[in-house]
Parts: structure tokens; sequence; C-alpha cells
């Protein structure tokens, strides 16, 4: 994964929860910046590397994922005081995501994705427990007449209770009875079979690795930032291994659409 430098804040993205920003970076590209400052904080981060890198293994389209070094002195030339404060509670390492200029939301009257992709994002948000791709937030933009997977922030929901994430690695999902792809996921066993096999520990580990200290610091579940890591890897290991509850709630729910 990418390091670049933050160099120009160009304009909030004020629908998004976490005040996520276009920003332009010393490499001339131009990036959705997510904020460690922001309200939803680090693990919202750590999901959306961890997420976002899965998916790429998968090979689920996704936007590139960069982290974006944020020099706090970015604030002076603001003038919302509520941005000179995110970007001061943000210096260091933060999120981007290649910003798709044009791309529109993804409207599920209007696009049919095929099965199998479809099937494949499905499994994807159940292995990840994401619980935010439905019909009124589909974090799913159309870009060049393709689809494009976005904003994994509340993925990996298990990782706000470390204390019940052995419990978590075996849960069924039933927040996938909403997803907004699942009515045309009709190839779950098709995915399932393609996916599984395309992640390895040693995949896991690679990922989970990319996650920064920093953002795993001072969580009281963990005696430091490597022991945290950890858990990560493990609990995605035992969630592969377990994946038939996950993938059985997602064929119940699409068997009762």
């Amino acid at each position: 994964m990418r390091t670049v430098a933050a160099t120009r804040y160009v304009t909030p993205l004020r629908e998004g929860g976490s005040l996520p920003a276009v920003v332009e970076a010393d490499d001339d590209g131009m990036y959705v910046m997510k904020f460690r400052g922001a309200g939803q904080g680090a693990k919202a981060l750590v999901a959306e590397v961890i997420a976002g890198e899965l998916a790429r293994l998968l090979g689920l389209p996704i936007p590139e994922i960069v982290l974006l070094d944020l020099d706090p002195d970015l604030a002076r030339t603001e003038p919302d005081p509520e941005i000179q404060d995110l970007i001061r509670a943000s210096g260091g390492l933060n999120v981007g995501l290649d910003y798709l200029p044009g791309a529109i939301n993804f409207d599920p009257l209007v696009e049919q994705p095929d099965a199998l992709l479809a099937s494949s994002i499905v499994w994807f948000d159940a292995f990840t427990s994401n619980v935010d791709r439905t019909a009124r937030n589909t974090n799913l933009l159309m870009w060049h007449r393709k689809l494009h997977l976005i904003d994994h922030g509340a993925a990996l929901y298990f990782h706000h209770d470390w204390a019940s994430a052995a419990q978590a690695a075996a849960s069924p999902f039933t927040h996938i009875a909403q997803h907004v792809l699942l009515p045309l996921a009709s190839r779950l066993r098709e995915a399932d079979a393609a996916l599984s096999t395309r992640i390895g520990d040693d995949d896991i580990e690679r990922i989970v690795a990319l996650v920064p200290d920093a953002w795993l610091a001072g969580e009281p579940a963990f005696a430091d930032a490597g022991a945290h890591r950890r858990a990560y890897v493990e609990h995605f290991c035992a969630r592969l291994r377990q994946r038939e509850a996950f993938l059985g709630e997602a064929l119940r729910a699409h068997g009762h659409l």
C-alpha cells in the first residue's frame, strides 16, 4: 500500500457521516480522505484498510487505497472551524481512496449486476461483517459503467466489542437480509467456492499488517498493538473456517425473498 502526503484540502463530502473530503496529494492524485480524528475514530480506518484490501484480494472492484499523511498545519488555510478542528485532530496517517470523478451512486432499480458478482459482494460483506450496504445506503458507485465498492468503515463491527469477538467469528450475520444486492445473489454457493480458496492465512496476516501501529494503540483489551493486530488475524482465520454459518444465513435470506 502506497503512502502519499496530503497537500491541499479541496472540498468536503458532507453526505458522509465522518466528514470525508476530497484532497490532493503530492503524487498529483485526488483522493477521498477518511480522517482519523472524525467521530468514528481509528477503528473506521482499520475497517477501510482490512475490508478494502480483502475485497481487492478477492478480485472485487474497489478504488486504490492509500495511506494519507496529513500535516495539521493545513488547517490554517481552511475558513470553516469544524474542518480546521478535524484536520488538527487527524495529523499523521489517514486513509485515502482514489477519487472517481463523475461517478454516480448505484441505483438498484436501474443497474443489474450479474448474479455471480452480486453473490460475491454479498459473500464478502457477510465475511467482513459489513452492516452498511443496504438500499438506503448502498456504498456502491457506478464509474465508467462499472460497479465499484466504497466506504467500509462500518465493516468489522466485532472490533467494537472484543470480548465477544470469538463468538462473532461464528456469527451467521443476520444483517445480510438487508443487503441491497441479495435479490440478485443467486450464485452464492459458486461464489463461496471461488472466493474462499483465494484467501489464505498468510494473506490475512499480510493485509492486517498494513494497518499502522498508531491506529491500534490504546485498545484496553490488548497489551500492545501487536496483540491487537493478532486478534484481527485470528478472527478472520476463524471466520473463514466457519464460513458455513454466514453462507447458510445468506442462502436462507435469499430463499425468503
